[in-house]
């Protein structure tokens, strides 16, 4: 399974260089690209060719170099004389959200964004590029219309819904704001409004997920009419170049795929590829207890998330995995090998 997954990666990586039209290596320096989705882009990017170097707290590999998220240091040097800087540092929200999680959850976005800053703005050689990562959770929640960046509702004023998820919002444009506001006129500035980046990682949210519907616990939670947007790791790698590529386009840019569908229908497709005949479902009280027990949040399964990616289609991006049954069949069999 090793050397297949390996070879896998290696063709992405190419695709990779194919899609973007360029052939060059590039320096790219990831800061917080150690989780999940750090590793997805650490892995196709060096296997493209590219000088990947990983900003982290706990340096360990040979390309890791220690940063603390907060305050400038000899990270620093990194980042002078890179060609791109992906910026992914911030506490997980996969976590019980109290207010001290929540806090945390601001602090760790806000200062990570605003220090890169700091260190682009001070670079002799500054990157071109810096993407930021940013949340598909920044819209509201709602089941009406899609969300795309031209006529999306940001969230934070909807009606009976908990009032913390309001507080997610403002976490996710504050964010936003810091990459915003810092003085970086040489770099141009995208922030990936992302929705959840579906991998066959151990841990990621795919997992998490598959492991449910393996459990016979992929059914329907509160109703399952609330939307779930997803993005499979190739297109979001794909995406990510992409954008890289393209100097005509900066601020906010959704990467997600272009058929959000409900949850109920997003779990039976998951079944379906998995082979499981049926799910059981869920009240929301359930809900509250399972992710209590998973020490997660219910905002993450309840919340709408019905968004688009209108800039990238509007760009002429194309999605190999637009529709969901299709990506959760080849996420599958890449988790079988």
């Amino acid at each position: 399974m090793g050397d297949s997954f390996l070879f896998e990666r290696v063709q992405l990586g190419a695709r990779v260089v194919h899609d973007a039209g360029e052939g060059e290596s590039m320096k790219i320096v990831i800061p917080g690209g150690t989780g999940q989705v750090g590793g997805v882009l650490d892995r196709a990017l060096t296997a493209a060719g590219h000088e990947v170097v990983v900003l982290t707290r706990r340096p360990a590999g040979e390309r890791e170099v220690g940063w603390d998220g907060e305050t400038l240091g000899p990270w620093v040097e990194a980042v002078d004389g890179s060609d791109v800087v992906i910026n992914l540092a911030g506490r997980s929200v996969n976590c019980r959200y109290t207010p001290a999680n929540l806090q945390a959850m601001m602090d760790s976005r806000v200062r990570s964004a605003r220090v890169v800053g700091e260190a682009i703005a001070g670079a002799a050689r500054p990157p071109r590029v810096w993407l930021q990562m940013s949340t598909a959770t920044i819209y509201a929640h709602r089941f009406d219309v899609p969300n795309d960046e031209a006529t999306g509702v940001v969230g934070g004023a909807e009606a009976g819904v908990p009032g913390y998820w309001a507080y997610s919002v403002e976490i996710a444009k504050a964010w936003e704001r810091a990459q915003e506001r810092a003085e970086t006129p040489s770099t141009r500035k995208v922030a990936l409004r992302t929705a959840m980046v579906m991998s066959p990682d151990r841990g990621g949210v795919f997992d998490v997920l598959l492991r449910l519907a393996r459990l016979g616990l992929g059914g329907p939670v509160a109703g399952g009419a609330q939307y779930v947007s997803w993005v499979h790791d190739g297109d979001f790698v794909r995406a990510v170049e992409f954008l890289v590529g393209r100097d005509d386009l900066d601020g906010a840019v959704n990467i997600a795929a272009p058929g959000p569908l409900p949850q109920r229908a997003f779990m039976r497709a998951l079944r379906t590829a998995w082979g499981v005949p049926v799910g059981l479902p869920a009240t929301k009280w359930m809900a509250e207890l399972g992710a209590l027990a998973m020490r997660s949040d219910t905002e993450l399964l309840l919340k709408s998330r019905r968004v688009v990616p209108g800039r990238l289609l509007g760009a002429g991006f194309t999605f190999d995995h637009a529709e969901w049954p299709e990506a959760a069949a080849d996420l599958v069999q890449r988790v079988r090998g």
